[in-house]
């Protein structure tokens, strides 16, 4: 399974159909649209965010799905599935792969523990990492995927409309495994060069799903004419 998983997604686009939260598309039938919409453009995949979300697409859809759910927890700054709950959520909607946070941060279960839960249900773990060690702790805990989800916005502030972290990308390539290029690929060509940097599957997400963020940067590029 794990083979044939990664088979249909290497050198493709995965489209990761996430509205903003309590905006105007953040609705399971739009989600739904989203990622049909994706298929037809030709994407290997899709990343989908919460357990409703996902039931929907996954009985709309036949290419693999990222399933994650974000929590907002009091005590925890990790947000992409840190509860053993959630990745058990997931595995009851049918995703193929469950991503997960897989910094070096305090949570309220270990990256050992979520992992454990992934993979002795028969699904793909990717590990959402920031860096080269995160990569590097999740590979010998046994992920399938690494991906580049989170540099950048650990530890830091950065905008959409920022540089992605092609360098990372080439460090990760090293490890042997499978990469994601994830984080600020928002062109076709940042997306081409992603591949050609060594990802094996490239992410993208609000410059595909979020019109209000790309209308928004639009707007701001206007306003900001004489630079």
């Amino acid at each position: 399974m794990k083979k044939n998983i990664l088979k249909k997604l290497k050198n493709k686009i995965i489209v990761s159909c996430q509205p903003n939260e309590g905006g105007p598309q953040d609705k399971t039938s739009i989600v739904v649209s989203m990622a049909k919409a994706a298929i037809l453009g030709g994407c290997g995949g899709v990343r989908i965010e919460g357990e409703k979300n996902i039931r929907a697409v996954k009985k709309n859809i036949s290419v693999p799905i990222i399933g994650i759910i974000k929590n907002d927890l009091a005590n925890y700054k990790v947000r992409i599935t840190p509860l053993l709950k959630d990745v058990e959520k997931i595995i009851n909607s049918g995703a193929d792969i469950i991503a997960y946070d897989a910094t070096n941060r305090k949570r309220p279960f270990s990256t050992k523990e979520i992992i454990f839960k992934i993979k002795k249900a028969n699904r793909l773990a990717m590990a959402d990492c920031s860096n080269l060690a995160d990569a590097k702790n999740a590979i010998l805990e046994g992920a399938d995927i690494i991906g580049t989800t989170l540099a950048g916005y650990v530890g830091k502030k950065v905008k959409d409309t920022d540089k992605p972290n092609f360098k990372l990308v080439k460090e990760f390539k090293k490890l042997n495994c499978f990469v994601m290029a994830e984080g600020r690929y928002n062109s076709p060509d940042l997306a081409r060069k992603a591949i050609l940097a060594g990802a094996d599957a490239v992410t993208i997400g609000s410059a595909i799903t979020r019109i209000d963020n790309i209308t928004n940067w639009f707007v701001k590029k206007i306003k900001n004419k004489n630079e």
